[in-house]
């Protein structure tokens, strides 16, 4: 039953009543009052984000615009961020690579991810800081896709600098769907979910499992089950749910290969110098979240218990370290995280606006066992090192939100981070115990005096964490040199300028301007498979986003962004940083008249990058066409043909540029190493609804 004073929003709203109620259940933010509720109805794929977002480059991506994109990899759903692009250098089952705003985020690096408000990012992980394995989302259960960038709000925390990616699965299904899917490379994957009425609420259960092997001379053979359950009482916003969720996977992996190898003929394209390369994770949480909102006052609480595990194998430098064995490694990871998120918020009304003040606390710890070991085909060899981390935090955050006129309206908020890390290390001169804090202010601004535009000034502080063993090492496991430490945590400050309007009937644009400068720029090194803490940097950029929906039946997504990325302190091998990305670009066109027949086009630019500091090499750019055919055979029983790099470009997915030596070498070379994009491929899908 739809709630009375959300009926002549429904009533207003031009879409179908399954939309409606899914969005009921769920709308679960901070945002999700009866004005956001209203503008995703009416708008459709697209929420309006005039007179809700406190920033140009913030929105909202509703359920039936996630729905409508063609992604390869579940990942890829966060491409619906303008000016995110992921990418994938290995095997399947390992995180995605992420870029946006100038930088190359590694596997998640400054870009916080959560799905139902549970971290997806891992601190001091045993492949890189922040990483961020997604391949657990299942995207039929996926109803909003909410986005920020710059460090401007005082609730988002650690990795947030670059931008955050909030995932919201859905309560309940009103529609049972079962699906079967086939294509090339192996592809096979099969879904089943429904939600059933328990008691006084309802329990939903969704089980996937898939199967791919890629385009690859050595199959990924990637495998993978998936499923959640989700029992809710009530709405989105005054109600509860708690939920399981349970993945596992193992694959092979074909990892980047040196150019000149595939230029000499050597290998294909598709080839790898490694086979035995790749590993298999697992992914368990219990979570749960509890919602209560009055008329003057709204609370929030959400915990969670995540159980990762990881096993990794990598050669990214083939026999430069050990002309016998090769150079493979191993970067095992087993964590436990667990954490608490509460929030409380108070709303007062005034003779010309209205103020809402929140105040929040954020409790995180991760128990973690990770190592780095020396392989050969997945057999231990000998260990580099192997460590405990007790890594533990709390932020505190405090944000008013309040609205002076009909013109105006200003977010001001501080939150305090503390962090302690505890390292007991295989190697005793690297255990020890560190300890960070870090007060990052924001103030936004927001002038609006017309009906179809706005303007906005964001100014922030940020940070991320530094892995643990950083903050306590002493001498390189490696080599046995004396090592510097890092700091624990590392400060970002940006700010930006914006506008947003609907300048024609169906279309909404954003504009925004920005600058972000940290003290210590994250990159990633390639002989170990971690990041590491480098040099001060800034960027500059500007991003224009465009949704535009000329008739019901045609939607356009028109996306362009350009970020300069340097480093700010003079070094003689130059103030470029090696993967920043300096443009993107997506134009996507979607119909659906509401027939039998809808269809889609994507067109993704993923620009060029400095592959080294000096800029003497540097990468190319990719463009990928994909597209999308669904034709509805009954009510309850629709086709969908999906294809995957229409031209067949041979492009990359990703470069690196570094020293390997291969078998027969008498010595390390300089080359790019890089992983191809997959050769075009189909994909057709069954979908029943029960």
């Amino acid at each position: 039953m739809v709630p009375s004073r959300l009926s002549s929003s429904i009533k207003a709203a031009s879409i179908k009543p399954p939309v409606k109620y899914l969005l009921l259940f769920a709308l679960g933010s901070a945002q999700a009052d009866d004005q956001i509720l209203q503008r995703v109805l009416v708008d459709g794929s697209r929420a309006n984000q005039l007179g809700v977002a406190d920033a140009a480059s913030a929105g909202s991506v509703s359920q039936q615009e996630l729905a409508a994109r063609t992604v390869y990899r579940p990942g890829e759903i966060l491409e619906a961020t303008p000016g995110l692009i992921v990418s994938q250098h290995s095997g399947e089952g390992k995180a995605n690579q992420f870029y946006l705003r100038g930088f190359n985020l590694d596997h998640g690096t400054d870009l916080r991810t959560t799905v139902d408000e549970m971290p997806v990012n891992q601190r001091s992980h045993a492949h890189g800081q922040g990483w961020t394995d997604l391949n657990f989302l299942i995207p039929e259960l996926a109803v909003r896709l909410d986005y920020k960038k710059g460090p401007y709000s005082a609730e988002e925390g650690d990795f947030a600098s670059a931008g955050t990616a909030s995932v919201v699965y859905a309560n309940r299904l009103l529609q049972g769907v079962a699906s079967a899917s086939a294509g090339q490379h192996g592809y096979g994957r099969a879904l089943l979910a429904d939600s059933l009425d328990a008691g006084d609420g309802s329990l939903l259960y969704a089980v996937e499992a898939l199967h791919n092997d890629g385009p690859y001379t050595h199959p990924d053979d990637y495998q993978k089950l998936n499923a959640v359950l989700r029992y809710s009482q009530g709405y989105a916003n005054n109600g509860f749910n708690v939920s399981l969720m349970a993945y596992r996977a193992d694959w092979n992996a074909t990892d980047q290969i040196p150019l000149r190898a595939v230029q000499n003929g050597q290998i294909s394209r598709n080839d790898a110098i490694d086979p035995s390369d790749g590993g298999k994770s697992h992914r368990y949480s219990l979570s749960g979240a509890w919602r209560r909102t009055g008329d003057d006052s709204a609370s929030r609480v959400n915990a969670y218990l995540i159980a990762n595990q990881l096993d990794l194998y990598s050669n990214f430098t083939y026999f430069m370290d050990d002309p016998v064995h090769g150079d493979q490694f191993a970067q095992p990871d087993k964590r436990v995280t667990s954490g608490v998120n509460a929030s409380h918020s108070w709303h007062q009304h005034t003779e010309n606006g209205n103020s809402a003040t929140t105040i929040g606390i954020q409790l995180q710890n991760d128990n973690i066992f990770n190592g780095l070991l020396a392989t050969q085909a997945r057999k231990p060899l000998a260990v580099t090192r192997q460590d405990h981390i007790v890594e533990s935090s709390v932020g505190l955050y405090v944000e008013n939100n309040t609205r002076w006129n009909s013109a105006l309206r200003t977010v001001a908020g501080a939150r305090i981070d503390s962090y302690r890390f505890d390292v007991r290390s295989s190697l005793a001169a690297n255990s020890g115990k560190a300890s960070d804090h870090l007060v990052s202010p924001s103030l936004s601004l927001i002038y609006g005096p017309w009906r179809a535009a706005e303007l906005y000034a964001n100014i922030g502080n940020g940070f991320h964490s530094n892995d643990a063993r950083g903050a306590t090492i002493r001498i390189d496991p490696r080599t046995g040199a004396a090592a510097d430490q890092v700091a624990p945590l590392v400060r970002s400050r940006g700010m930006e300028l914006g506008a947003r309007g609907n300048w024609l009937p169906g279309l909404q644009t954003s504009l925004s301007v920005y600058r972000l400068d940290f003290d210590s720029e994250l990159t990633f090194a390639g002989d170990a498979g971690t990041t590491e803490a480098g040099r001060p940097s800034r960027r500059h950029g500007v991003e224009i986003s465009n949704y535009y929906k000329p008739l019901k039946w045609l939607s356009v997504d028109l996306d362009l962004a350009y970020a300069r990325a340097r480093s700010r302190d003079a070094a003689p091998e130059g103030d470029y940083i090696p993967g920043a990305i300096e443009g993107t670009g997506q134009l996507a066109l979607t119909v659906d008249d509401g027939g039998p027949y809808s269809g889609s086009l994507k067109l993704r630019y993923f620009g060029p990058r400095p592959l080294i500091e000096d800029n003497s090499v540097r990468s190319k750019p990719s463009l990928t066409l994909n597209g999308r055919l669904g034709w509805k055979l009954r009510k309850d029983l629709k086709l969908e043909l999906e294809a995957f790099n229409l031209t067949n470009r041979r492009d990359s997915a990703i470069d690196y540029y570094y020293p390997s030596q291969l078998k027969g070498e008498a010595a390390p070379v300089n080359d790019i190493h890089f992983h191809p994009i997959e050769s075009r491929s189909l994909r057709a899908t069954l979908v029943k609804n029960f």
